[in-house]
């Protein structure tokens, strides 16, 4: 099982893990909100909600940036999914997943798919300044849908 949590997806509204059982999630940590790759990252996401939602997939997104910051930021490119902040204590959450860099105190670019009962399915980590795009989630979500006939 993938640890639970609980994190600020806007400044008075939580949201857990454990909210998202019967469906599958993808968490998508990255390093910062205002970065040029994590911008192209999240519109990317963005972009491609449709296909996750036909496979009975949600997605989030988790930084270390706080919950102002994600919100100015999801404004601003329109985003229809939430931004968590592991802001408090700073990467907490990220460290539950291994998605966390010590030496430069944000998380690691790292894709994680739960399915329905909150198990962890598929991950990947991707370099720091890489787009990981969305194939591989896709990919993964068609192999969950294959294993399941």
């Amino acid at each position: 099982m993938a640890p639970d949590f609980t994190l600020y997806a806007t400044p008075d509204q939580q949201i857990s893990l454990h909210e998202f059982k019967g469906k599958r999630l993808i968490i998508a940590f990255y390093p910062a909100d205002w970065s040029p790759v994590c911008g192209d990252q999240m519109a990317l996401y963005n972009e491609s909600l449709h296909f996750l939602h036909r496979n009975n997939a949600q997605l989030v997104g988790i930084s270390v940036d706080g919950k102002w910051c994600h919100l100015s930021f999801s404004q601003d490119r329109r985003l229809h999914f939430p931004l968590l902040a592991d802001f408090e204590p700073k990467g907490a959450v990220s460290q539950l997943y291994d998605a966390y860099d010590e030496r430069l105190g944000e998380c690691k670019r790292v894709l994680y798919i739960l399915d329905e009962e909150g198990v962890i399915r598929w991950n990947h980590l991707s370099p720091t300044g890489v787009n990981p795009g969305v194939d591989g989630i896709l990919e993964a979500l068609e192999a969950m849908n294959n294993s399941k006939k």
